[in-house]
């Protein structure tokens, strides 16, 4: 599976393709501590004002704060707002 998953970040190298896209890796992008997207998701696990877990192909993140509701829901993506504290990333 390594050799594998080596072959898939040589190749994507290669093409100039975003690693994101061959490997199936979720792309998280942060706007200070207001706004947190997660692209390439897979669910919403739990969703709380102070708590959002969001379901990935390899794990979870879980994202801690104040205040936190779910703006633009998408297939594709999710964003989180609010006063963000913590982001884990648990495999």
């Amino acid at each position: 599976m390594r050799s594998k998953k080596r072959s898939l970040q040589t190749l994507a190298r290669l093409l100039e393709i975003p690693q994101d896209i061959i490997l199936d890796l979720p792309r998280i992008t942060m706007l200070g501590n207001k706004q947190l997207l997660v692209e390439n998701h897979k669910g919403i696990i739990e969703y709380t004002p102070t708590t959002v877990r969001v379901k990935l192909n390899q794990g979870e993140l879980i994202v801690h704060g104040t205040n936190l509701t779910l703006g633009n829901l998408q297939a594709e993506q999710i964003l989180v707002e609010g006063t963000v504290g913590v982001v884990r990333y648990d495999v």
